[in-house]
């Protein structure tokens, strides 16, 4: 598919002409990308339970969290091809069905090893789900409507993380650990049948051959790089059992570099990451994810084990996070021509890292009064940075470009994820007494590695072209008779779109 050619103009199942493309998109991705990433974090908090079925000590229960993560990693990169190669509505179907179906399996796992294999399907299918998805709202909405469109994108983002320990505590509270997979069941049968519906395709440039090196490189250089960082804390970061994995997935990594790049059909095209602004935005939001999971780990973690709370009150203490995301989320759309998108990424880089370094000092002498309206200015800080790099970074990039460009962001994402976790984690367990009372100390130190990791996204937002943000969004203003249901892109003025070459 060339740039320049409408998007949404695929097949469109016959349910689909009376729902806006638009609106098909985002109901399906939304729902879909709330269910993966609640996924992360709900099933922590049911772990101590499934370890007492199946007569397993809660260490011995890593299998269930690293099976999902490994196969997230594998099936990242191969999603841009995927997508190009089936189209993308067949791809995110069936990506959906994957992830609904395997969740069902996983509640009905007698035991370990059956659940293991269930949640490694979970992870095939969730690492799907979010590049093809968002490659499918690129090409539905213009870049004079994304903005509107972060609205509700938004929202898995914020809430799907706080919402899963609080829902997670609850159901195993009240009923049992299966109903933490069990609660994907409805989400993801509604979503799949309105997709069936009225999710219209988005055809790609096409991928003819398979690029199989390229995927053992990507998937597995991801998938070890990802393992290693995820047991780092608990292993230690000089262990045979991080450093093997940690070193061979970097050479993956390496390697993948000049070999894509010289394919003739690459599994990831790497040279989207030419464009300047994309590649600048996501050097901003690698250290940023890393320091907003990390925060998301320790928070609670601190609250349970200093403070006393029980993983319900704790959930229930760092949901003010979501509501600020939210908020943000509202503000960027009105503030975007106003103060302008490096303004912003510099301000919630900069806030952000105040307000971990409040608590920090909260550590010390907590208070709820305190606690709560931090995280929910955390929330706001991260977002405002969040909504406006993200944005940023898919203005100059074609649509022929953007199923590659989302699973670069992807991929970006899981590793800064996985980072902020292993920082926050050896921090804390290498710098708490096993003698100590409490682990404030090692909790303080944490949090300002973490808020050093988002003064250093607000220096790197500096170098943001708020210039180039607003060329982008000229050349492709929509004109007066651009129907803004249909999802199709708008006529570009001044001839067909610019390379995204700087």
């Amino acid at each position: 598919m060339s740039p320049d050619r409408p998007a949404g103009t695929g097949r469109t199942p016959r349910l689909g002409h009376r729902v806006p493309a638009k609106v098909a998109v985002c109901v399906v991705f939304v729902a879909a990308n709330f269910m993966a990433i609640m996924d992360t974090t709900i099933v922590n908090v049911a772990l101590p339970a499934i370890g007492r079925d199946f007569g397993v000590d809660t260490s011995g229960l890593s299998s269930v969290n690293v099976g999902y993560l490994v196969a997230l990693a594998v099936f990242i990169p191969v999603s841009g091809w995927l997508g190009n190669r089936f189209g993308s509505r067949r791809t995110a179907l069936t990506a959906l069905l994957l992830f609904t179906v395997a969740s069902g399996l996983c509640a009905t796992a007698d035991s370990l090893e059956a659940l293991t294999g269930y949640r490694i399907l979970q992870g095939a299918g969730g690492g799907l789900l979010a590049p093809v998805g968002m490659t499918m709202m690129l090409r539905a909405f213009p870049v004079a409507e994304r903005l509107r469109a972060q609205q509700y994108v938004m929202w898995p983002t914020a809430v799907a993380p706080a919402l899963g320990p609080v829902l997670g505590g609850r159901l195993v509270d009240t009923a049992s650990w299966h109903w933490v997979f069990l609660v994907n069941l409805p989400v993801g049968m509604l979503a799949l049948l309105f997709g069936l519906g009225v999710l219209p395709d988005f055809p790609g440039p096409g991928a003819p051959r398979f690029d199989a090196l390229g995927f053992v490189l990507a998937g597995g250089g991801l998938a070890a790089v990802l393992y290693a960082l995820t047991g780092a804390p608990d292993r230690g970061w000089a262990s045979g059992g991080t450093l093997v994995p940690l070193a061979g997935g970097i050479v993956f990594l390496a390697l993948l570099v000049p070999w894509e790049l010289r394919a003739g059909h690459p599994m990831i095209d790497l040279r989207v990451a030419e464009d300047h602004l994309f590649r600048t935005t996501q050097l901003v939001l690698l250290p940023t994810g890393a320091a907003f999971m990390g925060v998301l780990y320790l928070y609670p973690q601190f609250l349970q084990s200093d403070l006393g709370y029980d993983a319900f009150h704790s959930g229930l203490a760092a949901f003010p996070e979501a509501l600020g995301m939210l908020t943000a989320s509202q503000l960027v759309p009105r503030l975007h021509d106003r103060i302008g998108p490096r303004r912003l990424m510099v301000g919630g880089g900069a806030g952000a890292a105040l307000i971990i370094v409040l608590l920090a000092i909260l550590t010390a002498t907590p208070h709820p009064l305190a606690l709560y309206p931090s995280m929910y200015l955390l929330g706001l800080c991260v977002g405002l940075l969040f909504a406006s790099a993200q944005n940023a970074a898919f203005v100059a990039i074609p649509s022929s470009r953007t199923a590659d460009a989302t699973t670069l962001l992807n991929m970006q994402r899981q590793t800064a994820g996985a980072f902020g976790v292993a920082l926050a984690g050896t921090l804390v367990a290498s710098l708490t007494s096993p003698n100590a009372a409490d682990s404030a100390f090692g909790h303080r130190i944490a949090y300002i590695a973490l808020a050093t990791l988002c003064l250093c996204a607000a220096l790197l937002a500096l170098r943001v072209s708020d210039r180039r943000v607003r060329e982008a969004y000229a050349a492709t203003e929509p004109c007066p008779t651009h129907d803004r249901g249909t999802g199709e892109r708008p006529v570009l003025r001044g001839g067909p779109r610019r390379s995204a070459s700087p």
